[in-house]
Parts: structure tokens; C-alpha cells; sequence
């Protein structure tokens, strides 16, 4: 079955400071730098196929260590973005409570509210679906693609391939820098998906699983 690796990207300043980033392209910090580092070390034994990321520098930094050991070419995708947060971007959380108090209560709480006026979560869950869908359409059947790009577009899109209803993907839990999550073909002849969840927010590599429902 072809399987998808999304992998959130390093640790920026603005991480660290706990501002709101959207589309601003803000680079790694040192932290960042030695976690994508980190996570290709473990991630090339899934021995990718092919490496998508997102077109801003911190997802594409955090590709470079792994594109590295597996000798493959990272391929940009500016579907692959982070939620564009319009007047949020740059912002504490405690700025935009003060300023935005309302709108980031129902945003936080999975309403498909356009946050600082940008980009709802359904907007940012159909492009990630679409660029990660086109990959795959030109994968082997037994290929890993793995997915640089940000919490937020990782949780939509995960949550948007799985088939789950919008208002439920606030359920996935906020993703760590350079963790990753890993999603494969579901392979059931019709299933209410085409796509299952094997991990989430992980640090560490699958192991096998022996189990009465598989």
C-alpha cells in the first residue's frame, strides 16, 4: 500500500515566542535545525520514495537533512502552505485574544472561521488534499511519500483524507515541531475511506502491529 509520512517542520523563533506564523516565511532556528536533522536520521528507514514540501523556508529546510541521506529531489508545493491568518500573522496569543477574542474562541474550537480574515480550514484542507492526492497518482504502488509542511495544514489535510467531518478535526491533537504522522492506502474494498491512520504526532518509528482488527 502507498503510505504518507506528514512531517511538521522545526522550530522557528516565532515558534518559540509563540507567534502566529501563517504564511510568513520564517526561517529555522538552531533548535529546529538540529530536529530536522534528528528526524531524518530515523525517517530515511522508511526509505521514501519521494519528498513534497511546502515552498517556505522552514519546510524546506526541514526536507533538506532528509532529501540528503535518500539522495532524492524535493519537490515545492505552495498548496502545501500553512493556513494564511491575514491580520493574526506575526501575533502573539495573547495579542490576538485581546484583539480577536471572539473569533479565536470559535476558531480554537473548530469552527471554519477565516482567522485575522485569511483562509478558513476547509480552504487550507482541499489544497493540501489536492497537492498530496497528484503525488501519490504518480507513486508505485508501494512507495512512501513524505509530506513536509505545518501543524495546521497537516491537521486538515489529515483530517480531510480520512474522511472525517470538518467539525471534528479540531479532535486531532496540535502537532510537535518535526514530529510526524503516517497515513497509508487502507486497502478495504469500500471502506468509508480510502485512507487509515498508523500514527500521529509520533518521535519515533512504527513498529509492527499484531491485532484482532486488521
Amino acid at each position: 500500500m502507498k503510505r504518507i509520512v506528514w512531517l511538521r517542520h522545526g522550530r522557528t523563533e516565532w515558534n518559540n515566542a509563540g507567534r502566529f506564523q501563517g504564511q510568513t516565511d520564517v526561517p529555522l532556528d538552531e533548535v529546529g535545525q538540529g530536529q530536522a536533522k534528528r528526524a531524518a536520521e530515523l525517517l530515511v528507514h522508511l526509505k521514501p520514495a519521494a519528498i513534497l514540501s511546502s515552498d517556505l523556508a522552514r519546510a524546506v529546510s526541514t526536507a533538506e537533512p532528509l532529501a540528503t541521506l535518500v539522495g532524492l529531489p524535493i519537490v515545492t508545493d505552495e498548496r502545501l502552505r500553512e493556513t494564511h491568518a491575514g491580520e493574526w500573522q506575526g501575533l502573539t496569543h495573547v495579542q490576538i485574544r485581546e484583539r480577536f477574542g471572539d473569533a479565536l474562541d470559535q476558531w480554537t474550537a473548530g469552527a471554519d472561521v477565516r482567522p485575522g480574515g485569511g483562509e478558513t480550514r476547509f480552504e487550507v484542507a482541499e489544497r493540501v488534499r489536492a497537492a498530496v492526492l497528484d503525488a501519490l497518482e504518480v507513486a508505485s504502488p508501494h512507495d512512501t511519500l513524505v509530506v513536509v509542511t505545518h501543524g495546521g495544514a497537516a491537521r486538515a489535510g489529515i483530517g480531510h483524507m480520512l474522511g472525517l467531518p470538518a467539525t471534528s478535526w479540531s479532535a486531532l491533537g496540535v502537532l510537535a515541531n518535526c514530529s510526524w504522522s503516517l497515513m497509508a492506502e487502507s486497502g478495504l474494498a469500500e471502506p468509508a475511506s480510502p485512507f487509515r491512520l498508523l500514527e500521529y504526532n509520533a518521535g519515533s518509528l512504527p513498529t509492527p502491529v499484531v491485532g484482532d482488527d486488521r
